[in-house]
């Protein structure tokens, strides 16, 4: 099993030692090793990650304001020089807490731990996944959104795109707006494909609402939506 790795900390050489231990050992894969936390928030708005080995004394964002932003968490070990945040780290939920100066072998103490909590995890995704048969996603119609302490029910063809803003997205309906809690990521993996289509890193549009598409633009509902580099191909060949 492959663990996607995001190293966060502001000093460059506990981000190269962190980088090596991630390199000997085989099943971790390092995806990205970020000098803040305002960049990894960015570089976790579009893409999974596993295991964040993250530092807490930051500057603008601190390694715990980091944690408390993020709506889905990956398993997280506290990488410190300060062991006075230990007790709230574990309040969290991190799987460990090294205190700097580490040395590779209580890294891989803490990989160990780790692998074991995403190894129960993902089982448990999968147990939750097989309860729903094809049959079901492709007979439901609606989805259902959590938005100003009410339960929402959209209809799928009342949908005509949705913003991604940061840890939010905005669904755009004819009458409406609602913003949730929510990532385009996941919403990417639930909405089905033949009605829903992800055409930048911002925006899932509805197929079926579009007018035009022209250039690196589609048309829908008024308003000229651009269409990442990225997935252009895929647009042009899904719409039309």
């Amino acid at each position: 099993m492959i663990i996607k790795c995001l190293v966060v900390d502001d000093e460059q050489l506990a981000r190269k030692l962190l980088e090596g231990y991630i390199q000997r050992i085989p099943n971790l894969r390092l995806m990205k090793s970020c000098k803040n936390a305002l960049e990894a928030t960015e570089y976790i708005q579009d893409n999974d990650i596993d295991l964040i080995f993250l530092d807490i004394q930051m500057p603008e964002l601190t390694g715990i304001g980091f944690l408390q932003t993020i709506f889905r968490k990956p398993a997280v070990i506290f990488t410190t020089a300060y062991k006075e945040y230990a007790i709230q780290g574990y309040q969290l939920d991190v799987v460990d807490y090294l205190l700097k100066p580490f040395t590779f072998e209580r890294f891989l103490q803490g990989v160990n731990k780790a692998s074991e909590l995403i190894k129960m995890k993902t089982l448990s995704n999968k147990m939750i996944s097989n309860e729903i048969t094809g049959k079901e996603k492709e007979t439901k119609d609606y989805i259902t959104l959590k938005a100003d302490h009410r339960i929402h029910k959209v209809m799928y063809d009342k949908i005509i795109y949705i913003e991604g803003a940061r840890e939010y997205v905005i669904f755009y309906m004819e009458e409406q707006k609602i913003m949730v809690l929510e990532s385009l990521k996941h919403l990417e993996e639930v909405l089905p494909s033949s009605l829903f289509l992800r055409i930048h890193k911002s925006y899932i549009i509805n197929k079926h609402k579009v007018k035009a598409l022209y250039g690196n633009q589609v048309e829908i509902a008024g308003k000229q939506i651009p269409i990442g580099r990225n997935y252009l191909e895929m647009t042009k060949n899904s719409i039309f």
